[in-house]
């Protein structure tokens, strides 16, 4: 984890963080209504929430860290169309001590799966989710109380089509990934009665499939929601170019995010439907039908993905990234999800391992060249990675531990308005 629980030397007065849960019960919070408000960032829906981790002192203090509420709230998909995500917003405890309003930052998960009981906001209430047919783990609790223990509210979003039913979760897509991080700020500015205001700074965070979509987010903010006050956005091993990354994670312990990745584009590429049935064998077809369902932990220990290889998934033996090399419908349709093309428009944070083992190094310094090169105000981080690991996901993880305390320092101190210069000039230079 990436910093201890802020709050664990206080001892836990109501902890719970193992429950057996179905992957979605009927009539929950999780349904859809058959008509919403579609405006990005409406509220459609809140409910309270309990935290897995939390400290109560009884029923009239309100209990460490803070007080979570369950959103649904209106987004846009990669069609443009209307979309409910849900996720949650978390009021915290401690008071801000800060200069101005209370700041928010727009947490953007790592990689959780594509089932439904994946959601952020489901591991927040429970630790880990064990059902009959996902292993679900609240990995970035640890990370999110960091924020609300310095007074930070934090919404969390559960993308879209993650812990619903309606659509297969869009992993990696980076319209669908960046909508919803903005507009769960958004939506937590109009939730009552939440102390952010319209003048809160507000910040993005994330690592891994989170890093991905802070990056898509601060892209597109300007030109989807340029009335947010963003102040600073930090991504950590974002996949900025799938074609890379279907190279570096194929083979790995999490193979399974490549299959992950196409089930969400194949949802809005429907020529892919075709060169799956000639391109797949039925094992094939039936991996990426049992990764739809699957979380995180399924996928490195249930799903039979971990350390194989795509090319045992087709007919020809071809990797997934040969069939996009080869077939000009796969790249078109995984190169459009490339993140760097557009141009933030506030300070952001490139942090990268130099040996990452499952999300490559040399496209996350290429982001960071991309923005430099549009003028943008990068601080660009390689973390020195001396040895690999092997694909065991170890050098990918390894940063957000020992860099989570600084990269939240950093993001922190844009949220209070503090000076940053970037390091562009120095990129060339750095590994």
């Amino acid at each position: 984890m990436r910093r201890p629980l802020a709050l664990a030397v206080l001892g836990a007065l109501s902890l719970s963080l193992l429950v057996a849960a179905p992957a979605h019960a009927a009539g929950s919070f999780y349904d859809p209504p058959t008509s919403f408000d579609a405006a990005p960032g409406a509220l459609i829906k809140t409910a309270p929430m309990r935290l897995a981790a939390s400290v109560s002192f009884g029923g009239s203090v309100t209990p460490l860290p803070g007080t979570a509420t369950q959103i649904m709230y209106g987004t846009t998909d990669a069609d443009g169309r209307a979309a409910a995500a849900t996720g949650v917003y978390i009021e915290p405890a401690k008071r801000w001590t800060g200069a101005g309003d209370r700041p928010l930052v727009s947490f953007a998960a790592g990689t959780q799966g594509q089932g439904d009981a994946c959601a952020p906001s489901r591991t927040l209430q429970s630790g880990i989710v064990v059902s009959s047919d996902a292993i679900a783990i609240g990995y970035e609790i640890p990370s999110i109380y960091s924020f609300l223990a310095r007074g930070i509210a934090v919404v969390v979003t559960d993308y879209i089509g993650l812990g619903m039913t309606d659509r297969v979760h869009s992993y990696v897509v980076r319209l669908d990934s960046g909508h919803a991080v903005l507009d769960a700020a958004r939506a937590a500015r109009g939730l009552e009665p939440a102390s952010v205001t319209d003048a809160s700074p507000i910040g993005l965070y994330g690592y891994s499939q989170g890093g991905g979509a802070v990056a898509a987010a601060a892209e597109l903010a300007p030109s989807y929601a340029p009335e947010l006050p963003i102040r600073g956005a930090f991504a950590g091993a974002p996949p900025a170019d799938l074609l890379e990354v279907m190279n570096s994670a194929d083979g790995s312990s999490l193979t399974g995010v490549v299959g992950f990745a196409f089930n969400a584009i194949a949802q809005y590429e429907p020529g892919l439907a075709a060169v799956f049935e000639t391109e797949l064998t039925p094992q094939g077809r039936d991996t990426l039908a049992r990764l739809a369902n699957a979380c995180i932990g399924d996928a490195l220990l249930t799903t039979g993905t971990a350390f194989t290889h795509t090319s045992g998934w087709t007919t020809t033996g071809r990797s997934f990234r040969q069939l996009a090399d080869d077939i000009p419908a796969v790249r078109e349709a995984v190169d459009a999800q490339r993140i760097g093309r557009l141009k933030p428009a506030v300070p952001v944070q490139v942090l990268t391992g130099t040996k990452d083992d499952i999300v490559a190094h040399a496209q996350a310094k290429q982001l960071a060249k991309d923005w430099c090169a549009q003028g943008v105000n990068v601080t660009y981080v390689p973390v020195v990675q001396p040895v690999g690991t092997g694909g065991t996901a170890l050098n990918h993880l390894g940063p957000a531990i020992t860099r989570g305390v600084f990269s939240q320092q950093w993001l922190v101190d844009r949220l209070q308005s503090r000076p940053v210069s970037g390091n562009c000039a120095a990129l060339p230079l750095l590994p």
